[in-house]
């Protein structure tokens, strides 16, 4: 037996799709008081039902659904949303659930909910614009702030879903007006405050450290950093571990003579770390020193040395997890 073929047929922008009956005419009688989408069909063939249904929708579903919007009239073609109407599945499914008692059945019509969403996008993209988070930008004497703005625009989600049931239900209104609204960034200038509580910044040409709270400038240290071959790197990182009287792990290098490899405890005289310890990336951080003329030079391994008081004055006023900008 060979494949029951597939008949196509364009009307307007709209797919019908009706398959032959093999053998000719289909002379099912669909039950009294059935209607599909409202159209009566009480006493028709399927043959009869489809041709019936297919004169009454296709024109409608074939007319682009128009939205208005800040005076402005945008189109959606039922190409684009790629409207696929059915008329003999619905007659068929009008035939067998009118036999089961349901008067009035759903029309066999499908369309693309991206092509609408992608639809409503464009829309609010030509109408309004949308809202500016706030942001700040770390720099080592101030935080640049930009502002939080709020936008305009239209409910993307709630008009996507009545153009939507506008595409599948020829009778509802394909002429629909979205009004815009105010639309609120996502993070304000609060946020910014809270997220960034604290920031250290590390001027290494001028040998200072600056600490802001709130992003306001709080308090400016003196320090000293790395000498010329173990400089103090630069870049962004954040404050990684907190230790009172830390205990040194004394690296494998050269400089380090015979002290290599060892750990001197908290507090010993050959401990250079002193009071406290603010720990940044890769063995660096901030310490203070019993070293005080070398404040406002070169001279450490790469660490950021401080006088000890500041350290620890400094020390409670700094959370793990601070952004510390180091140039």
């Amino acid at each position: 037996m060979g494949r029951t073929p597939l008949v196509i047929a364009l009307v307007g922008a709209v797919v019908l799709a009706a398959p032959a009956v093999a053998g000719g005419a289909d002379a099912r009688i669909i039950a009294a008081g059935t209607s599909a989408g409202g159209v009566d069909l009480s006493g028709l063939t399927i043959d009869e039902a489809a041709g019936r249904l297919d004169t009454e929708f296709a024109p409608k579903l074939a007319t682009p659904v128009v939205v208005a919007v800040a005076g402005r009239q945008f189109s959606l073609a039922s190409s684009r949303a790629q409207v696929k109407f059915d008329p003999r599945t619905t007659a068929e499914r009008a035939f067998y659930q009118g036999r089961t008692g349901l008067h009035d059945v759903p029309l066999a019509i499908e369309h693309s909910d991206d092509a609408v969403r992608a639809f409503v996008h464009e829309v609010d993209g030509r109408v309004g614009h949308p809202p500016r988070n706030a942001r700040v930008r770390i720099t080592l004497k101030r935080m640049v702030r930009v502002r939080a703005r709020n936008g305009i625009g239209i409910n993307e989600g709630r008009l996507a879903k009545r153009i939507a049931f506008a595409l599948d239900h020829p009778a509802a209104p394909r002429a629909l007006e979205a009004n815009r609204r105010r639309t609120r960034p996502s993070v304000t200038g609060r946020d910014l405050r809270r997220r960034y509580a604290t920031v250290l910044t590390i001027d290494r040409d001028h040998f200072k450290l600056r600490l802001f709270k709130h992003l306001r400038h709080s308090r400016t240290y003196g320090i000293a950093v790395g000498m010329a071959g173990l400089s103090t790197p630069a870049g962004l990182f954040s404050i990684t571990s907190k230790q009172v009287n830390p205990a040194w792990h004394v690296p494998n290098a050269a400089w380090a003579g015979s002290l290599a490899g060892q750990v001197i405890p908290g507090g010993a005289p050959a401990n250079p770390l002193k009071a406290r310890w603010l720990g940044i990336a890769d063995g660096v951080g901030i310490h203070g020193t019993a070293e005080d003329w070398s404040i406002g030079s070169r001279a450490s391994h790469g660490c950021i040395r401080m006088h000890v008081h500041d350290v620890i004055a400094l020390y409670p006023r700094v959370p793990l997890g601070t952004p510390v900008l180091i140039r």
